[in-house]
């Protein structure tokens, strides 16, 4: 959270829908949020998915991101993959890149790179795994922003001179060590609930639902455009953050 303007930025993950198959509530949420990371096809999206989800961040104002993952359709890349550090950072260079040339071809610029699922999750307990990742996201592009979970794994790539964003989640649990808990049933969750945890974030602060509260300072909130409820879910966030007296905003990369 900025506290020199006092905004926060709201991000979607979306464009996760596969050629015929629809998946997602990236219509209905673009509205509310500030910033979109988008499947660039190993573990959901496709070529015209990608560029359905360009024009949608272009036609709402929403900063664009990648949001590579590990190559796992049938699992939704929500499934431990055995990576090295150097295999999982040609991945989100490799992914990160296939969006960028769709996003040139419509004069969109790309804004952030935010790894998916349980990359994300490798990311947070493999110091190695982070490193080379960030390390080349900095090389591919040292403007480009790396949104980590809010913490330690932030913490460490900014202290390693990386311009990166601290991510915190309305939608999902937290240890009592102050990690997310991946859901790979990705199910409902109570709009309250969600506005709840987004006070929390903005109050600094998350809790685990054993009570646990460890404190963190979040650049950006996330929501799962996949999850059935989405849209009231974001409404509630958004609403939230609006009556606590801050401002959505897209992520600016002068103030990380």
């Amino acid at each position: 959270m900025s506290q020199h303007d006092r905004t926060i930025d709201l991000n979607i993950d979306g464009g996760e829908s596969l050629g015929r198959w629809q998946l997602g509530a990236d219509e209905a949420l673009a509205p509310l949020a500030s910033s979109i990371n988008v499947a660039c096809g190993w573990h959901a999206g496709d070529p015209a998915t990608m560029s359905d989800s360009i024009r949608l961040a272009k036609d709402h104002g929403l900063a664009l991101g990648s949001h590579p993952g590990f190559p796992d359709l049938v699992g939704f890349g929500r499934r431990q993959m055995a990576f090295s550090p150097v295999e999982a950072a040609q991945a989100v260079i490799y992914q990160t890149g296939a969006l960028r040339a769709l996003a040139d071809q419509q004069g969109a610029p790309l804004r952030h790179v935010k790894a998916h699922g349980s990359l994300y999750g490798m990311m947070i307990r493999d110091d190695n795994i982070a490193d080379a990742v960030a390390d080349a996201v900095g090389e591919m592009d040292p403007e480009l922003i790396l949104v980590l979970e809010a913490g330690q794994t932030a913490e460490r790539q900014r202290t390693r001179g990386h311009r990166v964003a601290a991510e915190a989640f309305a939608d999902l649990e937290y240890t009592d060590q102050g990690h997310i808990l991946i859901d790979p049933q990705n199910q409902r969750r109570d709009p309250q609930w969600c506005a709840d945890r987004a006070r929390q974030i903005l109050a600094g602060a998350v809790r685990s639902a054993n009570g646990i509260e460890t404190p963190i300072q979040a650049d950006t909130i996330c929501l799962h455009s996949d999850r059935p409820g989405a849209e009231d879910n974001a409404r509630a966030v958004a609403a939230a953050i609006r009556n606590s007296g801050m401002t959505i905003r897209a992520l600016d990369p002068t103030n990380l």
